[in-house]
Formats: structure tokens, sequence, C-alpha cells
């Protein structure tokens, strides 16, 4: 049997995680859907919005939040779920996985990896992010579960864009590329999302391609110390540009040109995320190795790391190193000095 595909579908509370879900089970695409679902509360009103028009199977954890204290409740569910698909009462080609709106998504991630009964029946695709244009500054200021929900995402959806100003949905997305450079953003209505930007999206599998936006690293060339910027008030500024945002969430990306050693690297990095693995929420690079043709694909949610050998470095390709790192308040410097000497 090959491998069910999961995807997580996270974001902050009234992101518009159930319409997307909706528009997802009602889309004629032809595939059954199992869906784990997980709200606070015993009186669940997503489900009854859900079930009334689809026929998928929705699977309910009414305990609070998927998170390190009940992913044991996850992992009995997967297991439950696959056990129905094989002796045939339940048919379904793919798992959604919708976490509440206050939940971390790095250990629900980390089930896939960490238990090896779940990993050789389910693969995981992606975790796909939805921000709120209209409350989503004051949640990632506020919270910080919104910050991780935007840190671990492969792909952000912004929602509600009719209610704020292209200026205030501009500046959201700019702040999400610098807590995330690597996850693709779109702007969305009403859960009017074409499948393939949520599903088959590959972002842990290693050899998918790194998605860094361009005008990121350029912006990290020049270096301007820190334009992850400090909060700036200004009570009679109305315009969203000049609130800067200190987010504790925060990324940066390490280029090199010159080749890593590679039983060098390992160590580094292996030393970084014994210390720092739990602020350490994704990580990702394409690596130009001593000895090697060929590119090697590293990545890790927290304390996961793996690697992986690559295509070929093409003929003439610019055999460029790029890494970028999205965590919790990591010590940018510690880790570019570090990599520094992990070069050849």
């Amino acid at each position: 049997m090959s491998l069910i595909p999961v995807t997580i579908i996270t974001g902050f509370l009234g992101s518009g995680k159930t319409t997307l879900l909706k528009r997802i089970l009602t889309e004629a695409h032809g595939q059954k859907i199992a869906v784990i679902e997980n709200e606070f509360g015993e009186e669940n009103i997503d489900n009854d919005i859900l079930v009334a028009d689809t026929k998928e199977q929705i699977i309910q954890m009414n305990n609070g939040c998927i998170c390190c204290t009940i992913r044991e409740d996850l992992r009995v569910t997967l297991i439950d779920l696959a056990a129905k698909k094989r002796d045939g009462s339940l048919k379904f080609d793919r798992v959604v996985i919708e976490t509440t709106g206050l939940a971390d998504p790095g250990p629900v991630a980390q089930t896939f990896f960490m238990d090896d009964e779940i990993a050789e029946i389910y693969l995981l695709d992606a975790i796909v992010t939805l921000v709120d244009a209209k409350h989503g500054q004051t949640q990632l200021d506020q919270r910080q579960e919104a910050q991780r929900q935007a840190g671990f995402a492969d792909q952000i959806f912004i929602s509600k864009t009719d209610l704020v100003t292209t200026a205030e949905a501009d500046d959201l997305a700019h702040r999400l590329k610098h807590i995330n450079p690597r996850a693709p953003q779109q702007r969305v209505h009403f859960g009017e999302v074409p499948l393939g930007n949520v599903f088959d999206l590959r972002g842990f599998n290693l050899n998918a391609k790194l998605e860094i936006d361009p005008s990121f690293l350029t912006d990290d060339a020049h270096d301007h110390g820190h334009h992850d910027h400090d909060h700036v008030h200004d009570e009679h500024c109305n315009h969203p540009h000049h609130h800067k945002h200190d987010d504790d969430v925060k990324s940066f990306v390490y280029k090199s040109t010159r080749p890593f050693n590679p039983s060098k690297l390992e160590d580094f990095l292996g030393s970084m995320v014994q210390i720092y693995g739990p602020r350490m929420l994704r990580y990702k690079g394409v690596l130009n190795v001593v000895g090697m043709d060929r590119k090697v694909i590293f990545q890790g949610v927290h304390q996961l790391m793996g690697s992986d050998v690559g295509p070929k470095w093409s003929p003439g390709e610019d055999k460029t190193s790029k890494m970028v790192f999205i965590g919790i308040d990591l010590p940018q410097d510690l880790f570019r000095t570090g990599l520094e000497q992990c070069l050849a």
C-alpha cells in the first residue's frame, strides 16, 4: 500500500480554516478525504457546518489542542484510521488535519517522523497556514502561536483581504515574508483556492524545490542590521509601513560559494540542533559539498534533521549553498560564524 498523504491546515482563530476545509471537501476532485478536526470544547460547531453537505469522514478530537501533551491521541487516531482503511470500513485517499487556532504545528509534524508505525503508513505532505489580513498584524504582535504557524508554513494563504486596503495587505505579506521566506504566499477570497496549491506540495520532501524569495535574498545581502524591525509607536500615524515589528519568529538566509566540509558541517548542525532545536521551527538548504557532483539537500523541524543526495549540479551552474533557518530568537551571528568555519 502506498503511503497516505497528510496535509496539516493551521492558522490563528478566525483565519478561515473551516471555510477552506469546506471548499476542499465540496469540490469535485474525485478524492475521498478523511479529516481530523481538533477544536476546543465539547461542542464542535464546525462539524455541523461540514457534515451538512459532505460525506467525508470527520474524526474529532475534542480535548483542546493537538500539541505535545496529546500527540498520543493523534497517533491513536491515525492508526485507527489506517486500520479502517485496510479492512475496507473507511475509504479515503488522503488525510487533512485541521489544528485548533492556538496550536503550534511543530509537534503535529513531528509525529510523522518520530513514530515508526505512523511513518510506515503516512507521508506528511505540507503545512498550509492561513493568515487573516484584517487581524493578522495584531495576532502576530500579540501571539507567538501565530508567528509559529507562519514560520512552519510550506504555503501561506492570506484571507479576508477584501476587508483591508492593498497597502495593509502588502505590509502583512512583507512581514510574513521576513518570518518565512521559503513559503509561497497567495491572497485568497472565501477559501477559493486551487487544490493544486493545497495538496501534493511536497513541502517535507527533501528534493522538493527550495523556494526562497529572491527579493528576500537581495534584502539580506544589503544587511541593514535589523530589518527584522523594532516597534516604533506613533500615535498619529495610520500608515502601516510606519509600524515596525520585532517578531520573536525570524528567518535568516546563509549563502556561500565555497563548498562545505561535510563532517564539520554535520558536527556543527548537530550541536546547534541539540541546543536550539526546540526554537528551530523549520530549516532547509541546498548544499555544495566537497568532492560531490550532486547537490545535498537537508531540512529539519525542531530537533529532527535529515539530508539527502539531490540532482547533479548542471554544467556551468553557480554552485552556491543556500540555507534558510526559521526560528524563535536564534543567535544568527553564532550560526553564521559556525557555518563559515565548516567551509572547506
